[in-house]
């Protein structure tokens, strides 16, 4: 499937990843400050349509940082955005939070195949 079939059908060609890692001591007010201020902000961000989070069960490499979010983006140039900036920067994040986070990760992908999903077990 090509991508821009995937944009016609609504489907995020893009996906920006970040990764990175927290303190103990700081991961609590980390996890209620990202899901409760920065990714509401960030989402609203044009071009920005969805935001998962996830936190590190095992990896095969020991530098894998623990906390990861996929941002769905429109076009790949989205975090590059005055907005995107200005929403990150905004609220509790910049000052509380991002002074701390080491093992900073950002990449974004480009889609380039659709979902394949296993078949439904009867």
């Amino acid at each position: 499937m090509a991508i821009g079939a995937l944009k016609e059908n609504h489907h995020m060609a893009y996906i920006f990843l970040v990764q990175m890692d927290i303190p103990a001591e700081h991961e609590a007010e980390f996890n209620r400050i990202y899901d409760e201020e920065h990714v509401p902000l960030i989402v609203q961000v044009p071009g920005c349509t969805a935001c998962s989070r996830y936190k590190l069960e095992h990896s095969a490499q020991d530098d894998t940082a623990k906390y990861l979010a996929i941002y769905e983006l429109e076009t790949p140039d989205v975090p590059d955005t005055a907005a995107w900036k200005a929403a990150s920067d905004t609220g509790l994040w910049k000052p509380m939070i991002r002074p701390h986070t080491t093992n900073r990760r950002h990449s974004v992908f480009q889609r380039i195949a659709g979902t394949v999903h296993s078949p439904a077990t009867t």
